[in-house]
């Protein structure tokens, strides 16, 4: 597959004094420099998506309200896809669950990095995430970087980080799988 030209960041968490917005604004800085490509920040929280609006099935793509056919349209506008999630209690939000599944040939094909982060560096997550993502027929990159948080910082949840700071050690994990989405 091509390199891709358009990747949307969705940023997988809408909790007050989240730090995901800062983290999805590092990654995209990152990316840029590592991919000529279009890059847009997608918020879960300007995506008011309700449980189970739609009569049909996601696979029908029989969407019949407004937001989910914005929100169809704006997945299909991406190349790519790069998830951004706080890990929860060993898993990712469950907002982030039902922004996906909303569609499903919309993200069909297209190669997705999970970026993760939490006190354990959210690997459970990422496993998690990467499975669905492998049943929505997404291809998720091997490279799911993930960044562990000092207990203080989770404990003073002030919404407050510096990525580029707190997690410089791994930044080098990130911009590989930058590169291996760039191979396409």
């Amino acid at each position: 597959m091509p390199m891709p030209s358009r990747i949307l960041v969705i940023v997988g968490s809408v909790r007050p004094n989240r730090i995901c917005p800062a983290v999805a604004e590092w990654v995209t800085a990152v990316g840029r420099e590592i991919l000529p490509a279009e890059f847009e920040i997608v918020d879960l929280r300007d995506w008011p998506l309700p449980m189970d609006s739609e009569p049909s099935i996601p696979a029908t793509g029989d969407y019949r309200t407004g937001l989910t056919k914005a929100w169809s349209e704006k997945i299909a506008s991406g190349d790519a896809v790069v998830f951004v999630s706080p890990q929860y209690n060993w898993g990712y939000p469950a907002v982030l669950k039902n922004a996906l599944d909303h569609l499903y040939r919309e993200w069909a094909g297209k190669p997705a990095m999970i970026v993760t982060y939490g006190g354990h560096g959210g690997n459970k997550c990422a496993a998690q995430l990467h499975q669905v993502l492998t049943g929505l027929k997404m291809r998720p990159l091997e490279i799911m970087p993930g960044f562990t948080l000092p207990r203080t910082l989770i404990e003073a949840n002030a919404g407050e980080l510096d990525p580029a700071a707190e997690f410089a050690e791994g930044r080098a994990m990130l911009e590989q799988a930058f590169e291996e989405m760039g191979q396409g």
